[in-house]
């Protein structure tokens, strides 16, 4: 153990021993919307709805929530538009970069602005992640080991308008200092290469050299490269040539559904940290190993308000009512599922960012992502959130002892008493699609009583489908849809669904 991991160590925990102080979050709330305010109350958007009457206010949050209506990324790009061109639109000044979100498959690209206050608030929110690595029982040698981050190409567009433009993790690695490499890997170089399959093999030829001790990405893609190190060099497992390797930080989607297929290729049990790091925000990790909930950012730039994903505050497909009820942290619970809304240090204001969550814990704030507003399966009244999918999918997998890391649902209509949900499984393993099918369906009409009244109504029959990941691959390299932080869009609608299965026949 060597001493320079020691060292790192010693000062993390002198850091987390200085941080676990009481804070009153509701105050703290309050003071970070009066911050955000009196930063951009003399920008055109803070002008134009009055956030000097909102800071003047002896009720902040009332006028607040009174002068500025809840903003989907629609009403949003108008301003982001201009923000592009002109400095002092939604925060002062201009930005120097504008993240484009490559989303899930399928989706059309949005724009974020990505201000230096903003990447300041994501910087910290990482040192506050590090500060409660004492929480774990990380080996000191991971400390002097270098991570693994395998984002989107760092080699960003120059737009016309003077900024530069690229999915969030590659804006963040081409914003490393040079000195960086000391401890980072793969490196500049090899993280500016666009195409996929080139990075990946120049990752796997130079995999030898690294001394890695944890690695960050999407569980996905991190499990392809993962895979193919072992398949190129003949290792039994990824510690046979990084001995150090002991920390996965997840993010992007669910990691559930790849734990089994991470554990067969690690000989010792990996230290797994979730993290809710999207292009609007840094805004949650795991800060203890007895869960996988996240710990909410509270003091970082961000201003949170919750709407509840039920009749409350959205309709039957998810979308948000005209005059939804709306809380903030005060006023949350454990028991509702809710629609996450943002006010933060990048322009945006009460912005839905399309995320469900649910809290696991008050004290600390502590959630886990159920799914996406957009995303909800209740074409015929099942009201499935990804969470509820996900849950049925690892049920069915490990009682039948075969792994599917991606999978795909649609609820498609054929005709008078014919309405089916529509699944596709993407695994290598043999799978009897009649017997997962039916895993699939006891498991959600025991754990959703929604599901079950739409089985015995509404909902004639699940059909199941598996294509191999191999085949897979290749569709999304026939979509672009190819990369290090591509998401799979787990419900499709019918036309989706019918032109995705269209590829495979």
């Amino acid at each position: 153990m060597g001493l320079l991991g020691t060292i790192v160590k010693t000062a993390i925990s002198l850091k987390h021993t200085f941080d676990q102080r009481s804070k009153d979050v509701e105050e703290e709330q309050k003071k970070m919307l009066r911050n955000l305010l009196d930063k951009s109350k003399d920008t055109s958007f803070g002008k134009f709805y009055g956030f000097k009457q909102i800071l003047e206010s002896e009720d902040v949050i009332n006028q607040f929530r009174t002068n500025i209506p809840i903003h989907s990324y629609k009403d949003m790009e108008f301003w982001w538009t201009q923000q592009q061109k002109f400095p002092d639109i939604t925060w002062p000044d201009k930005p120097r970069y504008f993240a484009k979100t490559s989303g899930t498959t399928g989706n059309k690209s949005k724009k974020i602005p990505i201000t230096a206050d903003f990447s300041e608030s994501m910087r910290k929110v990482g040192i506050s992640l590090a500060s409660d690595l004492p929480n774990y029982d990380v080996p000191e040698e991971v400390f002097e080991s270098n991570v693994l981050m395998l984002s989107s190409s760092s080699d960003l567009d120059l737009s016309e308008y003077g900024h530069l433009e690229g999915e969030i993790s590659g804006i963040n690695i081409h914003n490393f200092p040079d000195w960086y490499d000391f401890f980072y890997s793969p490196g500049k170089e090899i993280a500016a290469i666009d195409d996929w399959d080139e990075r990946l093999k120049k990752i796997v030829e130079k995999a030898p050299e690294w001394n890695i001790g944890a690695a960050a990405g999407i569980p996905s893609w991190i499990l392809r490269m993962l895979q193919a190190i072992i398949k190129q060099h003949k290792l039994e497992y990824i510690q046979d040539i990084w001995p150090n390797f002991s920390v996965y930080v997840s993010g992007g989607v669910a990691f559930d559904t790849y734990r089994k297929d991470f554990e067969k290729l690690s000989n010792k049990e990996l230290i797994v940290i979730d993290t809710y790091l999207a292009s609007e925000g840094f805004f949650a990790y795991t800060a203890r190993p007895e869960t996988m909930s996240m710990k909410l950012a509270l003091n970082h730039g961000y201003y949170y308000e919750f709407i509840p994903f039920d009749q409350r505050g959205v309709n039957e497909m998810g979308e948000i009512l005209d005059n939804p009820e709306i809380y903030d942290i005060s006023k949350v619970n454990t028991d509702d599922e809710y629609v996450l809304v943002v006010s933060t240090n990048a322009g945006a204001w009460r912005y839905i960012i399309g995320d469900t969550i649910q809290f696991t814990s008050l004290d600390p704030h502590e959630i886990k992502i159920t799914g996406r507003t957009k995303f909800f399966l209740n074409v015929f009244g099942s009201q499935l959130s990804e969470q509820k999918l996900d849950d049925a999918v690892v049920s069915s997998g490990e009682k039948l002892d075969v792994s599917v890391n991606e999978y795909m649902v649609a609820a498609i209509n054929e005709g008078e008493n014919n309405h089916i949900h529509q699944w596709v499984l993407v695994t290598d393993d043999k799978i009897d699609n009649e017997k997962f099918g039916e895993l699939l369906d006891e498991y959600l009409k025991s754990h959703n009583n929604n599901y079950k009244v739409a089985r015995n109504k509404t909902l004639d029959k699940i059909s199941v489908r598996t294509i191999s990941k191999n085949d897979y691959e290749n569709y999304l390299d026939t979509t672009n849809k190819k990369g290090g932080q591509v998401k799979t869009q787990k419900v499709m609608k019918a036309e989706k669904m019918k032109e995705f299965l269209s590829f495979f026949d």
